[in-house]
């Protein structure tokens, strides 16, 4: 527990210490490119960790919501790119309208959660084999939409992907910044502010316990995959404003990313402890590593993985370092 006052130290608490720890690593990397590169340190970079990153942050914190009820989802980048093709299928094959489209593939996202979490909560499958099918079954349909990839034209997609919104005279951002934000606000207030998000956290802890309290688990647990779900999707479709195609050879690893985010923010895999502020200092952390990599220009993109590798590691002994401290007392 933190304790503040004008003698003694002050302590953090567990949950605590892993997010400053990432912050602080998070300075400390930007601080260093921006003394060994020029042009590192300004805002548009800044900016770009957002805009490059901005799928994978709405993603990130939809498995947040999973890893805190103490499962995990496989399927997401399967997901958003299931989510991606079909809305480019519907746009640019069936020609159907921008407004018809999203909110399916968004339902179609939401759908998968459901399926995914009822058969993990009513027939006790281990989530990893439940999600770990979604994945196979979402990136089997992308191919059975279409095996090559689909260039979205429509009108909508090409002028959001355009559309620069002014921070300054050499600084903007885009659209999808602003939503990656929204949902990263969003999530922040459910899980702390609603009776949702305290039975997050409390199945998380133990779901027994949770059962015994008199709290829904089994509709908190399936709840949890359909926002995974719908973030998965809202992700595809932010990949699909991104790059204005879509392919099934798209988004694939982003689950293992996601995750790498998420444990690296602070998050238990174990569950019941963690925050979506977290998870967004663990993708700006991973967009760091990746622009200091762009800016270095000799190292392979493969370091990214090195780097995050070390980095996921690390965090996991300190969560467990962390545990066995709280333990001890």
């Amino acid at each position: 527990m933190t304790t503040l006052g004008m003698r003694g130290p002050v302590r953090i608490r567990r949950e605590h210490a892993a997010v400053l720890v990432t912050f602080g690593l998070l300075v400390a990397m930007f601080a260093a490119g921006s003394i060994v590169y020029p042009g590192f340190g300004s805002g548009q970079v800044v900016v770009d960790l957002f805009i490059d990153n901005g799928f994978l942050l709405v993603i990130a914190i939809g498995m947040t919501f999973v890893i805190l009820t103490g499962g995990i989802d496989l399927s997401v980048g399967a997901v958003a790119a299931l989510s991606a093709m079909l809305c480019a299928f519907l746009l640019e094959q069936w020609h159907w309208p921008v407004a018809a489209v999203l909110p399916l593939v968004l339902l179609v996202g939401i759908g998968f959660g459901f399926g995914m979490g009822y058969v993990i909560h009513h027939f006790e499958i281990q989530p990893f084999i439940a999600t770990l099918a979604g994945m196979f079954l979402a990136r089997g349909l992308c191919f059975v939409i279409s095996i090559d990839q689909i260039s979205i034209t429509n009108p909508f997609f090409t002028e959001w992907a355009q559309t620069r919104i002014p921070l300054g005279e050499e600084t903007n951002l885009t659209p999808t910044v602003l939503i990656g934000l929204a949902v990263l606000a969003g999530a922040f207030w459910t899980l702390h502010y609603t009776r949702f998000g305290r039975a997050v956290y409390a199945i998380g802890g133990s779901a027994q316990s949770a059962l015994l309290m008199g709290l829904p688990v089994a509709r908190t647990r399936i709840g949890a995959y359909m926002v995974s779900g719908l973030c998965s999707s809202l992700g595809g479709l932010l990949f699909a404003f991104y790059t204005i195609s879509a392919s099934g050879l798209h988004e694939v690893g982003t689950e293992l990313d996601a995750i790498a985010a998420v444990v690296i923010g602070g998050t238990l895999l174990t569950g019941g402890s963690g925050y979506v502020v977290g998870t967004a200092l663990g993708v700006m952390l991973l967009g760091t590593i990746q622009t200091m990599l762009r800016f270095q220009g000799t190292l392979s993109s493969w370091w990214t993985r090195i780097a995050i590798g070390v980095l996921l590691l690390l965090f996991i002994l300190l969560q467990r370092l962390l545990g066995s401290s709280r333990t001890r007392r």
